[in-house]
């Protein structure tokens, strides 16, 4: 029997689709998880709190393979569990679709001035012109960072007639390399950043390449925060350099209430709402488990694995 200690949340979800080699222990609180994850050699261990998280690991000597739902994995002592050889399996792809369509919302909302039609209705005025008359049909969309967030992008995009040129390791038709996408940067309509946060991908977009934008070009950010050298952009937006910026995510989270994002007409901030703009994050995240499960009980690989060299 293969001890799984996981949360109890997940219980009605798991319990009775899990397969007899599994012994399964349920902890409802983090002073029970920190009491049964000696004994783990499978954990699901999401917290709120860092440093539960880091306390459940130090206890956890046994693990031999984590599993998570979140998709970024800063909070995670990732030299740790590669030197005692734990797989770790997290929830990249899984928030892409709820993601994927609040690129398309944000890209919509900008392209029309969504917001001053909103504003109207709040002052019960009846609009004679439409404040936006951007069209996504025609336009180019570069796409940062190729997985599965990028992939539901593309495909909605190319839905509303949008050309998408996207950025990965192997060049093809519509492909964009990492030593290439730089030089091209003026052509497009649509920066759409989904990049993982690693050390390499920190202020990508930095004073060069928000110089390099086309002069209407929008930003929009579904990553990280530290991505973008916010100081560069907050500048480029004040001096309306570039089109706008449609956040996500910013640096630091939350945005202290004085910061002058919030207050500038091209941005908008949304709080880092887009992954929890759904209700199928843990049904989708079982049913990833289950699957891996059995890929782990027949020595298969388990997918999504993180790499630790490349730190996602």
């Amino acid at each position: 029997m293969t001890i799984t200690v996981l949360n109890a949340l997940l219980r009605p979800l798991l319990e009775a689709r899990l397969p007899g080699w599994v012994d399964a222990r349920w902890y409802a609180s983090k002073d029970e998880a920190f009491a049964l994850a000696p004994e783990a050699e499978i954990g699901w261990f999401d917290m709120h709190s860092k440093a539960d998280m880091a306390e459940v690991f130090r206890l956890a000597t046994r693990l031999k393979w984590l599993n998570s739902v979140y998709a970024g994995v800063e909070a995670f002592p990732l030299d740790v569990l590669e030197a005692r050889g734990v797989m770790l399996t997290n929830g990249a792809g899984i928030n892409a679709v709820p993601i994927a369509e609040y690129v398309v919302m944000l890209m919509l909302a900008h392209a029309k001035d969504y917001r001053a039609v909103v504003r109207a209705q709040d002052r019960h005025e009846w609009l004679k012109d439409s404040p936006g008359k951007r069209e996504l049909y025609g336009s180019k969309a570069l796409i940062l960072g190729y997985g599965a967030i990028g992939q539901e992008v593309e495909a909605r995009l190319a839905a509303f007639g949008v050309e998408v040129t996207k950025v990965r390791r192997s060049a093809g038709p519509g492909v964009l390399t990492s030593d290439e996408w730089r030089a091209r940067l003026g052509e497009f309509d649509w920066i759409v950043i989904a990049v993982p946060a690693t050390a390499d991908t920190e202020h990508m977009i930095g004073v060069a390449e928000l110089g390099a934008m086309k002069a209407e070009a929008v930003l929009v950010n579904v990553a990280r925060g530290s991505v973008i050298d916010q100081a560069a952009l907050v500048a480029a937006l004040q001096e309306r350099r570039i089109g706008g910026a449609l956040l996500d995510v910013t640096t630091p989270e939350p945005l202290p209430g004085d910061h002058p994002l919030w207050a500038l007409e091209n941005a908008q901030v949304t709080m880092h709402l887009s992954g929890r703009a759904q209700n199928k994050v843990f049904e989708r995240s079982a049913e990833r488990f289950l699957v891996n499960l059995e890929r782990y009980h027949r020595g298969e690989r388990l997918e999504p694995l993180v790499d630790y060299a490349a730190g996602y």
